[in-house]
Protein backbone atom coordinates (compact mmCIF):
# COMPACT_ATOMS: atom_id res chain seq x y z
CA UNK A 1 0.00 0.00 0.00
CA UNK A 2 1.26 3.68 -0.83
CA UNK A 3 -0.64 5.12 1.51
CA UNK A 4 2.29 5.54 4.02
CA UNK A 5 4.32 7.91 1.19
CA UNK A 6 2.40 10.92 2.83
CA UNK A 7 4.76 13.27 3.86
CA UNK A 8 4.86 13.57 7.92
CA UNK A 9 2.74 15.99 9.25
CA UNK A 10 4.22 18.83 11.52
CA UNK A 11 4.95 18.10 15.45
CA UNK A 12 4.18 21.56 15.76
CA UNK A 13 1.08 21.68 14.83
CA UNK A 14 -1.60 21.73 17.65
CA UNK A 15 -5.85 21.62 17.17
CA UNK A 16 -8.56 21.81 19.56
CA UNK A 17 -10.81 18.84 19.42
CA UNK A 18 -14.46 19.79 18.17
CA UNK A 19 -17.40 18.47 21.24
CA UNK A 20 -19.50 15.43 20.46
CA UNK A 21 -22.82 17.85 19.92
CA UNK A 22 -21.24 19.15 16.57
CA UNK A 23 -21.86 16.82 13.61
CA UNK A 24 -18.56 16.98 11.52
CA UNK A 25 -17.12 14.21 13.20
CA UNK A 26 -14.83 13.34 9.76
CA UNK A 27 -12.48 16.50 10.75
CA UNK A 28 -9.24 14.93 11.70
CA UNK A 29 -8.88 14.86 16.17
CA UNK A 30 -5.79 14.31 17.61
CA UNK A 31 -6.14 10.66 17.64
CA UNK A 32 -6.05 10.80 14.52
CA UNK A 33 -2.43 11.66 14.90
CA UNK A 34 -2.06 8.30 16.83
CA UNK A 35 -3.10 6.48 13.23
CA UNK A 36 -0.38 3.65 12.96
CA UNK A 37 2.09 3.91 10.26
CA UNK A 38 0.73 2.66 7.96
CA UNK A 39 -1.30 5.62 6.90
CA UNK A 40 0.99 8.38 7.88
CA UNK A 41 4.48 8.96 9.06
CA UNK A 42 4.42 11.55 12.37
CA UNK A 43 7.48 13.09 12.96
CA UNK A 44 9.21 11.88 16.39
CA UNK A 45 8.71 13.31 19.50
CA UNK A 46 6.22 13.78 22.13
CA UNK A 47 2.77 14.45 20.98
CA UNK A 48 1.04 16.52 23.45
CA UNK A 49 -2.76 16.62 22.92
CA UNK A 50 -4.96 19.39 24.46
CA UNK A 51 -8.79 19.74 24.96
CA UNK A 52 -10.69 22.75 25.29
CA UNK A 53 -14.45 22.06 26.54
CA UNK A 54 -15.41 25.22 24.91
CA UNK A 55 -14.24 24.08 21.87
CA UNK A 56 -16.58 24.37 18.54
CA UNK A 57 -16.61 25.78 15.11
CA UNK A 58 -19.29 26.47 12.76
CA UNK A 59 -20.85 23.64 10.87
CA UNK A 60 -19.08 23.59 7.44
CA UNK A 61 -15.54 23.23 9.28
CA UNK A 62 -14.30 26.95 6.90
CA UNK A 63 -12.29 27.89 9.64
CA UNK A 64 -10.18 24.79 10.31
CA UNK A 65 -7.98 22.66 8.13
CA UNK A 66 -6.67 19.29 8.49
CA UNK A 67 -3.10 19.16 9.78
CA UNK A 68 -2.37 17.87 6.11
CA UNK A 69 -4.64 20.04 4.07
CA UNK A 70 -5.03 19.40 -0.01
CA UNK A 71 -3.77 22.32 -2.13
CA UNK A 72 -7.26 23.76 -3.35
CA UNK A 73 -5.52 25.33 -6.64
CA UNK A 74 -7.77 27.67 -8.29
CA UNK A 75 -11.17 26.95 -5.87
CA UNK A 76 -11.28 29.96 -3.04
CA UNK A 77 -12.31 29.50 0.36
CA UNK A 78 -16.44 30.16 -0.89
CA UNK A 79 -16.63 27.76 -3.81
CA UNK A 80 -15.27 24.95 -1.37
CA UNK A 81 -17.89 25.95 0.92
CA UNK A 82 -20.36 25.63 -1.86
CA UNK A 83 -19.24 22.49 -3.39
CA UNK A 84 -19.38 20.81 0.05
CA UNK A 85 -22.72 21.23 0.34
CA UNK A 86 -23.39 19.62 -2.81
CA UNK A 87 -25.66 15.98 -2.62
CA UNK A 88 -23.55 14.40 -4.91
CA UNK A 89 -20.37 14.78 -7.34
CA UNK A 90 -22.28 15.57 -10.10
CA UNK A 91 -24.08 18.65 -8.58
CA UNK A 92 -20.79 19.54 -7.11
CA UNK A 93 -19.36 19.39 -10.85
CA UNK A 94 -22.69 21.94 -11.94
CA UNK A 95 -21.63 23.85 -9.31
CA UNK A 96 -17.76 23.96 -9.98
CA UNK A 97 -19.00 24.54 -13.99
CA UNK A 98 -21.01 27.29 -12.73
CA UNK A 99 -18.52 28.92 -10.96
CA UNK A 100 -15.86 28.64 -13.78
CA UNK A 101 -17.86 30.22 -16.50
CA UNK A 102 -15.13 28.59 -18.90
CA UNK A 103 -15.15 25.85 -21.18
CA UNK A 104 -14.81 22.43 -19.85
CA UNK A 105 -11.62 20.67 -18.12
CA UNK A 106 -10.55 18.18 -16.60
CA UNK A 107 -10.03 18.75 -12.45
CA UNK A 108 -6.43 18.30 -11.30
CA UNK A 109 -6.17 15.76 -8.44
CA UNK A 110 -5.03 17.88 -5.37
CA UNK A 111 -8.66 20.26 -6.64
CA UNK A 112 -10.69 16.96 -6.56
CA UNK A 113 -8.94 15.88 -2.96
CA UNK A 114 -9.85 19.54 -1.59
CA UNK A 115 -13.37 18.89 -2.30
CA UNK A 116 -13.65 15.84 -0.48
CA UNK A 117 -11.67 17.33 2.27
CA UNK A 118 -13.98 20.35 2.25
CA UNK A 119 -17.04 17.52 2.23
CA UNK A 120 -15.62 15.42 5.15
CA UNK A 121 -14.76 18.76 7.20
CA UNK A 122 -18.35 19.48 6.84
CA UNK A 123 -19.80 15.77 7.44
CA UNK A 124 -20.99 15.31 4.17
CA UNK A 125 -19.56 11.92 3.92
CA UNK A 126 -21.92 10.32 1.29
CA UNK A 127 -20.54 13.62 -1.44
CA UNK A 128 -17.18 12.59 -0.06
CA UNK A 129 -17.64 9.32 -1.41
CA UNK A 130 -19.62 9.94 -4.12
CA UNK A 131 -16.73 11.95 -5.64
CA UNK A 132 -14.57 8.87 -5.57
CA UNK A 133 -16.64 6.64 -6.94
CA UNK A 134 -17.13 9.72 -9.89
CA UNK A 135 -13.29 9.67 -9.73
CA UNK A 136 -12.59 5.95 -10.45
CA UNK A 137 -15.03 5.80 -13.29
CA UNK A 138 -13.30 8.68 -14.75
CA UNK A 139 -16.83 9.76 -16.83
CA UNK A 140 -17.15 13.78 -17.91
CA UNK A 141 -19.96 15.61 -16.89
CA UNK A 142 -21.86 18.57 -18.03
CA UNK A 143 -19.86 20.78 -20.19
CA UNK A 144 -16.74 18.30 -20.74
CA UNK A 145 -16.32 18.38 -16.75
CA UNK A 146 -14.87 15.35 -15.48
CA UNK A 147 -13.16 14.26 -12.32
CA UNK A 148 -9.03 13.48 -11.74
CA UNK A 149 -8.47 9.88 -10.97
CA UNK A 150 -7.72 9.04 -7.32
CA UNK A 151 -3.81 9.56 -6.32
CA UNK A 152 -2.62 7.90 -3.05
CA UNK A 153 -3.61 11.24 -1.17
CA UNK A 154 -6.90 10.46 -2.15
CA UNK A 155 -7.12 7.01 -0.58
CA UNK A 156 -4.95 8.20 2.39
CA UNK A 157 -7.59 11.10 3.07
CA UNK A 158 -10.36 8.84 2.45
CA UNK A 159 -9.20 6.26 4.67
CA UNK A 160 -8.30 8.44 7.57
CA UNK A 161 -11.19 10.95 7.49
CA UNK A 162 -13.94 7.52 7.58
CA UNK A 163 -12.44 6.03 10.07
CA UNK A 164 -11.76 9.01 12.54
CA UNK A 165 -16.04 9.78 11.48
CA UNK A 166 -16.55 5.73 13.10
CA UNK A 167 -17.10 4.70 9.08
CA UNK A 168 -14.98 1.68 9.83
CA UNK A 169 -16.83 -0.32 6.45
CA UNK A 170 -16.12 2.53 4.46
CA UNK A 171 -12.48 2.96 5.02
CA UNK A 172 -12.40 -0.87 4.39
CA UNK A 173 -13.69 -0.49 1.38
CA UNK A 174 -11.73 2.16 0.10
CA UNK A 175 -8.55 0.03 1.25
CA UNK A 176 -10.02 -2.86 -1.01
CA UNK A 177 -10.20 -0.29 -3.99
CA UNK A 178 -6.26 0.49 -3.39
CA UNK A 179 -5.17 -3.09 -4.78
CA UNK A 180 -7.71 -1.93 -7.83
CA UNK A 181 -5.99 1.39 -8.51
CA UNK A 182 -6.38 1.87 -12.22
CA UNK A 183 -9.34 -0.15 -12.92
CA UNK A 184 -12.85 1.10 -13.75
CA UNK A 185 -15.34 0.38 -10.96
CA UNK A 186 -18.20 0.05 -13.75
CA UNK A 187 -15.90 -2.44 -16.12
CA UNK A 188 -13.95 -4.90 -13.88
CA UNK A 189 -12.66 -8.06 -15.56
CA UNK A 190 -11.87 -10.79 -12.69
CA UNK A 191 -8.77 -12.56 -12.69
CA UNK A 192 -9.74 -15.56 -11.05
CA UNK A 193 -9.15 -17.62 -8.39
CA UNK A 194 -5.55 -19.61 -8.36
CA UNK A 195 -6.42 -23.07 -7.71
CA UNK A 196 -3.01 -25.04 -6.21
CA UNK A 197 -2.09 -28.96 -7.10
CA UNK A 198 -3.63 -31.27 -4.54
CA UNK A 199 -0.20 -33.37 -4.35
CA UNK A 200 2.55 -30.26 -3.80
CA UNK A 201 0.32 -26.99 -3.27
CA UNK A 202 1.72 -25.14 -6.00
CA UNK A 203 -0.36 -22.89 -8.29
CA UNK A 204 -1.17 -24.42 -11.63
CA UNK A 205 -4.28 -23.26 -12.92
CA UNK A 206 -6.39 -20.15 -12.86
CA UNK A 207 -10.33 -20.70 -12.64
CA UNK A 208 -12.33 -17.95 -14.08
CA UNK A 209 -15.96 -17.04 -13.46
CA UNK A 210 -17.06 -19.05 -16.73
CA UNK A 211 -14.96 -21.92 -16.21
CA UNK A 212 -16.75 -25.60 -15.39
CA UNK A 213 -14.43 -28.59 -16.28
CA UNK A 214 -10.38 -28.64 -17.49
CA UNK A 215 -7.87 -30.88 -17.11
CA UNK A 216 -4.52 -29.61 -15.75
CA UNK A 217 -1.07 -31.16 -15.17
CA UNK A 218 1.33 -30.66 -12.49
CA UNK A 219 5.16 -29.95 -13.38
CA UNK A 220 6.56 -30.90 -10.07
CA UNK A 221 4.82 -33.95 -8.86
CA UNK A 222 3.90 -34.57 -13.43
CA UNK A 223 0.58 -35.52 -12.68
CA UNK A 224 -3.08 -34.53 -14.35
CA UNK A 225 -6.22 -33.54 -12.26
CA UNK A 226 -9.54 -32.45 -13.17
CA UNK A 227 -10.63 -29.38 -11.91
CA UNK A 228 -14.62 -28.75 -11.62
CA UNK A 229 -15.94 -25.49 -10.84
CA UNK A 230 -19.28 -24.30 -10.12
CA UNK A 231 -21.65 -22.86 -7.63
CA UNK A 232 -22.96 -25.27 -4.81
CA UNK A 233 -26.26 -25.94 -4.93
CA UNK A 234 -27.08 -28.54 -2.20
CA UNK A 235 -25.14 -29.70 0.65
CA UNK A 236 -25.38 -32.55 3.04
CA UNK A 237 -23.26 -33.16 5.90
CA UNK A 238 -22.87 -36.01 8.74
CA UNK A 239 -20.20 -36.42 11.59
CA UNK A 240 -18.93 -40.01 11.97
CA UNK A 241 -16.86 -41.70 14.55
CA UNK A 242 -14.54 -44.52 13.31
CA UNK A 243 -12.81 -46.97 15.40
CA UNK A 244 -9.27 -48.38 14.30
CA UNK A 245 -7.02 -51.62 15.38
CA UNK A 246 -4.40 -51.22 17.83
CA UNK A 247 -2.42 -52.12 14.78
CA UNK A 248 -3.44 -49.57 12.80
CA UNK A 249 -3.10 -46.83 15.57
CA UNK A 250 0.54 -48.38 15.90
CA UNK A 251 0.94 -47.82 12.23
CA UNK A 252 -0.29 -44.16 11.95
CA UNK A 253 2.08 -43.57 15.22
CA UNK A 254 5.30 -44.57 13.52
CA UNK A 255 3.99 -43.04 10.20
CA UNK A 256 3.71 -46.00 8.06
CA UNK A 257 0.11 -44.92 7.14
CA UNK A 258 -0.15 -40.72 6.74
CA UNK A 259 -3.63 -40.51 6.20
CA UNK A 260 -5.89 -38.82 8.31
CA UNK A 261 -9.06 -39.94 9.96
CA UNK A 262 -12.07 -38.49 8.70
CA UNK A 263 -14.47 -36.39 11.14
CA UNK A 264 -17.56 -35.60 9.06
CA UNK A 265 -18.87 -37.38 5.70
CA UNK A 266 -19.95 -34.29 2.71
CA UNK A 267 -22.14 -34.73 -0.04
CA UNK A 268 -22.14 -31.64 -2.69
CA UNK A 269 -23.89 -31.46 -5.70
CA UNK A 270 -22.18 -28.34 -7.57
CA UNK A 271 -23.79 -26.64 -10.52
CA UNK A 272 -21.10 -25.80 -13.46
CA UNK A 273 -22.11 -22.00 -15.57
CA UNK A 274 -22.72 -24.54 -18.97
CA UNK A 275 -25.82 -26.35 -16.62
CA UNK A 276 -23.59 -29.45 -15.84
CA UNK A 277 -23.98 -30.73 -12.14
CA UNK A 278 -22.25 -33.33 -10.77
CA UNK A 279 -22.36 -34.73 -7.14
CA UNK A 280 -19.54 -35.50 -4.88
CA UNK A 281 -18.87 -37.16 -2.02
CA UNK A 282 -16.05 -37.13 0.73
CA UNK A 283 -14.61 -36.43 3.98
CA UNK A 284 -12.90 -33.53 6.07
CA UNK A 285 -10.62 -34.59 8.89
CA UNK A 286 -12.71 -31.38 11.05
CA UNK A 287 -16.21 -30.93 11.27
CA UNK A 288 -16.26 -27.70 9.86
CA UNK A 289 -18.12 -27.36 6.24
CA UNK A 290 -15.21 -26.51 3.95
CA UNK A 291 -18.11 -24.26 1.87
CA UNK A 292 -21.35 -23.33 2.47
CA UNK A 293 -24.62 -23.50 -0.02
CA UNK A 294 -24.56 -21.07 -2.64
CA UNK A 295 -20.75 -20.58 -2.59
CA UNK A 296 -18.38 -21.02 -5.68
CA UNK A 297 -15.87 -23.48 -5.34
CA UNK A 298 -13.49 -25.67 -7.86
CA UNK A 299 -12.81 -29.19 -6.32
CA UNK A 300 -9.46 -30.94 -7.40
CA UNK A 301 -10.15 -34.47 -8.71
CA UNK A 302 -7.48 -37.39 -9.88
CA UNK A 303 -7.59 -37.59 -13.28
CA UNK A 304 -10.57 -39.64 -14.72
CA UNK A 305 -10.21 -43.04 -16.66
CA UNK A 306 -11.03 -41.01 -20.08
CA UNK A 307 -7.81 -38.72 -19.60
CA UNK A 308 -4.58 -41.52 -20.47
CA UNK A 309 -1.54 -41.46 -22.83
CA UNK A 310 -0.83 -44.92 -25.20
CA UNK A 311 2.56 -46.37 -24.71
CA UNK A 312 2.24 -49.29 -26.77
CA UNK A 313 -0.56 -51.39 -26.48
CA UNK A 314 -1.23 -50.09 -22.96
CA UNK A 315 -2.92 -47.40 -21.69
CA UNK A 316 -1.46 -45.43 -18.72
CA UNK A 317 -3.32 -42.48 -16.05
CA UNK A 318 -1.29 -39.96 -15.09
CA UNK A 319 -3.01 -40.29 -11.87
CA UNK A 320 -1.80 -39.46 -8.35
CA UNK A 321 -0.89 -42.47 -6.35
CA UNK A 322 -3.67 -44.24 -4.12
CA UNK A 323 -6.68 -42.51 -5.69
CA UNK A 324 -9.16 -43.66 -7.53
CA UNK A 325 -10.19 -42.09 -10.59
CA UNK A 326 -12.44 -38.59 -10.35
CA UNK A 327 -11.90 -39.16 -6.25
CA UNK A 328 -12.25 -35.74 -4.83
CA UNK A 329 -8.87 -34.37 -3.79
CA UNK A 330 -8.56 -30.67 -2.49
CA UNK A 331 -11.61 -27.93 -2.52
CA UNK A 332 -11.02 -24.41 -3.11
CA UNK A 333 -13.26 -21.69 -1.72
CA UNK A 334 -13.59 -18.40 -3.75
CA UNK A 335 -15.18 -16.38 -1.50
CA UNK A 336 -12.40 -16.41 0.86
CA UNK A 337 -9.52 -18.58 -0.75
CA UNK A 338 -9.51 -21.18 1.48
CA UNK A 339 -8.36 -24.67 0.72
CA UNK A 340 -9.38 -27.53 2.27
CA UNK A 341 -7.90 -31.29 2.19
CA UNK A 342 -10.06 -33.98 1.21
CA UNK A 343 -10.12 -37.97 2.40
CA UNK A 344 -11.82 -40.58 0.85
CA UNK A 345 -15.39 -41.17 2.51
CA UNK A 346 -15.63 -44.15 4.64
CA UNK A 347 -18.02 -47.10 3.31
CA UNK A 348 -20.27 -47.76 5.31
CA UNK A 349 -19.52 -51.56 5.62
CA UNK A 350 -16.12 -51.09 5.82
CA UNK A 351 -14.12 -52.75 8.36
CA UNK A 352 -10.04 -52.31 8.82
CA UNK A 353 -8.01 -53.89 6.16
CA UNK A 354 -6.43 -55.72 9.05
CA UNK A 355 -9.40 -57.67 10.14
CA UNK A 356 -10.76 -58.01 6.86
CA UNK A 357 -12.28 -62.20 6.49
CA UNK A 358 -10.19 -61.97 2.85
CA UNK A 359 -6.93 -61.46 4.75
CA UNK A 360 -7.84 -64.08 7.45
CA UNK A 361 -8.96 -66.96 5.27
CA UNK A 362 -6.35 -66.47 2.94
CA UNK A 363 -3.57 -66.53 5.51
CA UNK A 364 -5.18 -69.40 7.29
CA UNK A 365 -5.45 -71.39 4.26
CA UNK A 366 -1.85 -70.93 3.87
CA UNK A 367 -0.62 -71.47 6.85
CA UNK A 368 -3.21 -74.93 7.04
CA UNK A 369 -1.84 -76.01 3.77
CA UNK A 370 1.92 -75.38 4.69
CA UNK A 371 1.27 -77.26 7.74
CA UNK A 372 -0.88 -80.30 6.02
CA UNK A 373 1.76 -80.61 2.91
CA UNK A 374 4.78 -80.52 4.94
CA UNK A 375 4.12 -83.93 6.27
CA UNK A 376 4.18 -85.68 2.96
CA UNK A 377 6.38 -83.93 1.28
CA UNK A 378 9.28 -81.59 3.03
CA UNK A 379 9.10 -80.39 6.64
CA UNK A 380 10.37 -77.09 5.36
CA UNK A 381 7.91 -76.02 3.00
CA UNK A 382 6.42 -73.79 5.75
CA UNK A 383 9.83 -72.04 5.94
CA UNK A 384 10.12 -71.96 1.86
CA UNK A 385 6.00 -70.61 1.96
CA UNK A 386 6.77 -67.78 4.33
CA UNK A 387 9.94 -66.42 2.51
CA UNK A 388 7.90 -66.46 -0.93
CA UNK A 389 5.31 -64.44 0.90
CA UNK A 390 7.95 -62.16 2.31
CA UNK A 391 9.86 -61.99 -1.21
CA UNK A 392 6.12 -61.21 -3.25
CA UNK A 393 5.40 -58.86 -0.37
CA UNK A 394 8.45 -56.58 -0.80
CA UNK A 395 8.09 -57.04 -4.98
CA UNK A 396 4.53 -56.12 -4.57
CA UNK A 397 5.80 -52.83 -2.93
CA UNK A 398 8.26 -52.11 -4.66
CA UNK A 399 6.37 -51.74 -8.09
CA UNK A 400 3.85 -50.04 -6.28
CA UNK A 401 5.51 -47.59 -4.64
CA UNK A 402 8.21 -46.75 -6.95
CA UNK A 403 8.24 -48.89 -10.34
CA UNK A 404 4.35 -47.92 -11.11
CA UNK A 405 3.98 -44.39 -9.88
CA UNK A 406 7.27 -43.42 -11.99
CA UNK A 407 5.44 -44.66 -15.15
CA UNK A 408 2.16 -43.28 -14.43
CA UNK A 409 3.93 -39.64 -14.19
CA UNK A 410 4.28 -37.53 -17.23
CA UNK A 411 7.12 -37.23 -19.47
CA UNK A 412 9.47 -34.37 -17.98
CA UNK A 413 9.37 -32.38 -22.00
CA UNK A 414 6.00 -32.83 -22.08
CA UNK A 415 5.23 -30.72 -18.79
CA UNK A 416 8.11 -28.22 -19.46
CA UNK A 417 5.96 -25.49 -21.14
CA UNK A 418 3.44 -25.91 -17.86
CA UNK A 419 6.34 -25.07 -15.26
CA UNK A 420 6.87 -22.18 -16.87
CA UNK A 421 2.88 -20.99 -16.68
CA UNK A 422 3.27 -22.06 -12.86
CA UNK A 423 6.03 -20.12 -12.54
CA UNK A 424 4.14 -17.35 -13.21
CA UNK A 425 0.92 -18.07 -11.24
CA UNK A 426 3.01 -18.28 -8.28
CA UNK A 427 4.69 -15.47 -8.29
CA UNK A 428 1.43 -13.75 -8.73
CA UNK A 429 0.33 -15.83 -5.91
CA UNK A 430 2.54 -14.84 -3.86
CA UNK A 431 2.01 -11.28 -4.28
CA UNK A 432 -1.64 -11.45 -4.02
CA UNK A 433 -0.99 -13.20 -0.34
CA UNK A 434 1.45 -10.53 0.43
CA UNK A 435 -1.13 -8.02 -0.69
CA UNK A 436 -4.09 -9.65 1.40
CA UNK A 437 -1.39 -9.69 4.60
CA UNK A 438 -1.30 -5.84 3.77
CA UNK A 439 -4.95 -5.34 3.22
CA UNK A 440 -5.36 -7.51 6.70
CA UNK A 441 -2.74 -5.41 8.47
CA UNK A 442 -4.73 -1.62 7.40
CA UNK A 443 -7.45 -3.12 8.66
CA UNK A 444 -6.62 -3.53 12.33
CA UNK A 445 -5.07 0.25 11.84
CA UNK A 446 -8.41 1.38 10.73
CA UNK A 447 -10.61 -0.07 13.42
CA UNK A 448 -7.69 0.78 15.92
CA UNK A 449 -7.80 4.60 14.94
CA UNK A 450 -11.74 4.12 14.96
CA UNK A 451 -11.27 3.02 18.57
CA UNK A 452 -9.16 6.26 19.58
CA UNK A 453 -11.19 8.66 18.13
CA UNK A 454 -14.51 7.27 19.66
CA UNK A 455 -12.77 7.60 23.00
CA UNK A 456 -11.97 10.95 22.54
CA UNK A 457 -15.74 11.31 21.85
CA UNK A 458 -16.54 9.46 24.92
CA UNK A 459 -14.18 12.09 26.73
CA UNK A 460 -15.73 15.01 25.35
CA UNK A 461 -18.93 14.05 26.56
CA UNK A 462 -18.48 13.40 29.94
CA UNK A 463 -16.92 17.01 29.89
CA UNK A 464 -13.21 16.02 30.74
CA UNK A 465 -11.49 19.65 30.66
CA UNK A 466 -7.84 18.26 29.42
CA UNK A 467 -5.84 15.43 29.45
CA UNK A 468 -2.54 14.80 27.86
CA UNK A 469 -0.20 12.07 26.02
CA UNK A 470 3.30 11.72 26.17
CA UNK A 471 4.53 9.24 23.40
Amino acid sequence: MALALLPPSPASHRRSLRPVSSPPLARVTPAARFCPAFFSSLSPGSCSLQRTGAAGGDGDGAGEGSSEAPVAGWLDADLLRRVSGAADADQALDIVAESSGGAGAALEAPECNAIVAAALDRGNVELALSVFEAMRSGFAGVGGWRWARPDVRTYALLVQRLAAALRVSDAIRIIDCVSRAGVSSTEEVPFGIIVRCPTCMVAVAVAQPQDGTQVVSCSKCRYQYELFSGEITSIESEEVSMDISALEKALRFINIRKDGLPAAVHSIVISAPSGTARTHRFATQTVELPAQEGERVTISLAAPSNVYREMGPLKISARSQGFKPGEPMCLTNHINGQVSKLLRAPSKNEGSFFVSPYLLVGALALLASGDAASAFIDPSLPRLIAATAVASAAVGTTLNQVVLPEIQKLPQKAVDIVAVRQQLLSQYDILQSRLKELKQFAQKEVWMLARMCQLDNKILAVGEPSYRCVQ
